[in-house]
């Protein structure tokens, strides 16, 4: 019965660690599209810029 319940206890950290890198790995993703959002324009008229000034 303690082994059964030390068994369950490890599986449930296992999967919250796991729900915890999803959580993190989608926020990380929403920063990067927002920026891309919010600085692509210009991101893409600097390169635009600077390749044709070569």
């Amino acid at each position: 019965m303690v082994r059964e319940l030390v068994g369950r206890l490890v599986r449930e950290e296992e999967g919250q660690g796991l729900a915890e890198y999803v959580l993190l790995f989608v926020l990380v993703v929403v920063v990067a599209i927002l920026g891309l959002a919010l600085f692509g324009g210009k991101v893409r008229d600097n390169y635009y810029h600077v390749s044709n000034n070569m």
